[in-house]
């Protein structure tokens, strides 16, 4: 009996936070393998061959075995089609360009059904890439012994790059975002484009690819009009080129004359370099330069002619942190080939030139680029002429500025650079100079600045095509971030099932009274302070994300139920303070094949493993396995239980750990701080006796314990629950969130 190989997907959930299986974003598959359950790959003949025939670098996937050829010796002793599914996907994003080492496969309680995970960075790709394996796996079964057919890897694999290339982050963002990750300062991506925000909370700041929230509107228009620039910098000791505005061809020829030629015509607003013609000598090739720069711009500029290459220098901050030079593009005509052939043969062969981000060079695509059209005119030639034999051509004037001069700018040149970004008003600025000489004063070569720009790429700076890459995302991020910190507020998770929601609010209100803007996501609803924005159930990823991205909060505390975070994932990477209550199953789990502690520990665990080396995991010492998960934390633990005798609570404090436990005799909960000393937080007022009543006192010692760890005073903790307003609550388990 042959099996069938249509491999069904049950369901595919990204996973956009922290969750069972890591700390990052993955997409996890639901799969029935139908009758390959009972056929694992060893049991399919032609299998392995045909997967190592279409994918020859499985080779290098270790699996579980740890080594090189790990994955195929599992395949040939015989595994299932989910983790062969695994696998795939890995690979073909592999070829793709998305290196992606984390995949896991688990079955589940149901014959034949399995939880297939990987890293997914963007949820579009990732399902992107799963259609494509999916589909060349089940292609890889379906063939029959001796059928040579290939599955088209490689069109599999150019949807797939299609998909990333619509879904990252450009290069520049994505090496702002890659530093900021290296300093531990968590970001949100706040659009389909290049809109990030670093940090939470108050103490975010924002990017837009190279410009910053610290970039003004009038700085940005002041740079995006060429004429207004150099008169501001003309008027602070900048050296700019003399010019002039002309308006028709005449007056460009006319404004050339009395500059002196050669001369430079560009349009006044445009970027790119579009609409660009240097060292210009004659009426004739200056009326045509105006007429292209009329074509990119609402003015046009003529300027005198700066001798030198073009250099761009990128100031952060008020200091210039890379520099990079571009050269001029020639071909030497052989007597046989046309201008085209000799631009494919003798400049676009460089394997550095090509049409994406990832090259550092940009091909030379003659119709495309009206400069180079109007500078092989001028030398008297067409794409398609012959140039004579030993014919030198110029083809590209300054081409990509892409060659690292860092360490050749002169401090004099940087100065003037970095005033130039000053006068203009930005924090981040390409600014471009043409000098002869880089590592000479600019006033005593002739050189000058000829424009500054707002958001500057930084590929060039990145990848130069000659030089050493430069650590420009990492300047951009200090310059936002000089004060050495990481973005945070403080945020609290409390997950669980048993009053997660009181505990949540009450933390919350805690917090409040201690001076800090708070944002609350519970199931009662989202709060900003005292004042309930949104009265749905709000104990999910997407109310946690809007409480993260408020300008206003400087401290957010979240209730993650069980269900939230196998839905969802936490809506935060890390926390502060991570608090969990019980483990008490509850009703709706089974759709996660949660149906035992052990299982709910694994999911529960989560808020534990997420808690900063500097936060504090706050866990109920009356539920062993709850107190287990102390030795997951990252930070300190400090356990809650009501009798300061029994062996864990005594044991924790001992250990010079911090405890809360319940004086009976007192009336109050008390705060052990090791040996050292304790405070007490009175429970004998009237509303607070029907808190303890409603709530119980594992509800109260959660919340102390949290807003403990946030250096709460004891004394504001005791007028807190006083003043609460939560004695009439109404005792509920957490319920699986809404739909949203």
């Amino acid at each position: 009996m042959s099996p069938k190989n249509d491999i069904t997907l049950l369901r595919i959930n990204y996973l956009r936070g922290p969750n069972i299986w890591t700390y990052r974003p993955v997409l996890e598959v639901w799969l029935d393998l139908g009758d390959l359950e009972d056929f694992p790959s060893n049991k399919l003949p032609g299998l392995t061959d045909r997967l190592i025939a279409w994918l020859p670098a499985l080779e290098e996937h270790h699996c579980g075995v740890g080594e090189r050829g790990g994955f195929i010796e599992r395949l040939r002793e015989g595994t299932w089609a989910g983790h062969i599914l695994e696998h795939v996907v890995i690979e073909l994003l592999n070829l793709a360009g998305m290196p992606t080492g984390f995949g896991q496969t688990r079955e589940t309680s149901r014959r034949g059904v399995y939880r297939m995970v990987f890293r997914a960075r963007d949820e579009a790709v990732a399902r992107a890439a799963l259609a494509e394996a999916h589909a060349l796996l089940c292609a890889a079964i379906a063939r029959r012994e001796g059928d040579a057919t290939a599955f088209d890897v490689a069109a599999a694999v150019a949807r797939i790059v299609h998909q990333i290339d619509r879904s990252y982050l450009g290069p520049s963002t994505a090496a702002i975002v890659a530093a900021a990750t290296d300093r531990g300062i968590p970001h949100l991506r706040l659009n389909d484009g290049n809109l990030v925000q670093l940090g939470h909370g108050r103490r975010q700041r924002r990017i837009w690819t190279a410009e910053t929230d610290r970039t003004s509107a009038i700085a940005g228009g002041i740079a995006g009009d060429k004429d207004l620039t150099k008169t501001l910098l003309q008027a602070c000791g900048v050296p700019v080129p003399e010019g002039a505005v002309a308006a028709s061809a005449q007056a460009a020829w006319e404004a050339a004359e009395d500059i002196g030629l050669p001369v430079v015509v560009k349009p006044s607003d445009g970027n790119h370099g579009r609409g660009v013609s240097l060292d210009l000598n004659n009426r004739a090739d200056v009326e045509a330069a105006w007429t292209l720069a009329d074509q990119h711009g609402s003015e046009v500029l003529v300027e005198r002619h700066v001798p030198g290459d073009e250099h761009r220098l990128l100031v952060v901050g008020g200091r210039v942190v890379a520099a990079a030079r571009g050269e001029s593009a020639w071909i030497t005509g052989d007597g046989r080939s046309t201008v085209l052939q000799l631009i494919d043969r003798q400049i676009n062969s460089d394997p550095r030139r090509g049409l994406t981000e990832d090259f550092p060079l940009n091909r030379i695509d003659v119709f495309d680029d009206e400069v180079v059209m109007l500078d092989l005119q001028r030398q008297g030639l067409t794409p398609d002429a012959v140039p004579a034999e030993g014919r030198r051509v110029l083809v590209q004037r300054n081409g990509n500025v892409a060659i690292d001069c860092t360490d050749d700018v002169h401090p004099e040149v940087a100065f003037a650079v970095a005033l130039a970004a000053r006068v203009v008003g930005l924090d981040v600025a390409g600014v471009d100079v043409v000098a002869q000489d880089i590592g000479q004063p600019l006033q005593a070569q002739g050189g000058a600045v000829v424009e500054v720009n707002a958001g500057p790429g930084l590929l060039m700076h990145l990848k130069p095509a000659a030089g050493h890459p430069r650590p420009v995302g990492r300047a951009i991020v200090d310059h936002l971030f000089d004060d050495g910190g990481n973005g945070r507020v403080p945020v609290v998770g409390v997950a669980g099932s048993r009053h997660g929601n009181a505990v949540a609010r009450l933390v919350a209100w805690l917090l409040h009274l201690s001076g800090r803007q708070v944002g609350l996501a519970c199931q009662d609803g989202l709060y900003l302070g005292n004042r309930r924005v949104d009265a749905r159930p709000s104990a999910h990823w997407v109310a946690g994300q809007r409480l993260l991205m408020n300008r206003e909060v400087d401290a957010v505390v979240l209730e993650n139920g069980a269900a939230a975070i196998l839905d969802d994932g936490l809506a935060c990477d890390r926390c502060a303070v991570g608090v969990v209550t019980d483990l008490d199953l509850h009703p709706g789990l089974e759709r996660h094949d949660v149906h035992d502690v052990d299982q709910l520990y694994r999911v529960l665990r989560t808020q534990v493993d997420v808690v900063l080396p500097d936060g504090v995991a706050v866990l109920n010492a009356d539920e062993p396995r709850v107190a287990e998960m102390a030795g997951l934390c990252d930070g300190e633990v400090i356990l809650y239980g009501r009798d300061a005798e029994s062996p864990a609570l005594a044991r924790h404090c001992a250990a010079g750990a911090r405890t809360v436990s319940v004086s009976a005799s007192h009336g109050a909960l008390v705060l052990a701080d090791g040996t050292r000393k304790s405070h007490r937080v009175r429970l004998d007022a009237p509303v607070t006796q029907q808190l303890v009543a409603t709530l119980g006192e594992h509800t109260l010692m959660a919340a102390v314990a949290a807003a403990w760890a946030l250096a709460v005073s004891p004394e504001l903790m005791a007028a807190g629950i006083e003043t609460s307003g939560l004695g009439g609550a109404v005792a509920e388990p957490a319920v699986p969130h809404a739909a949203h």
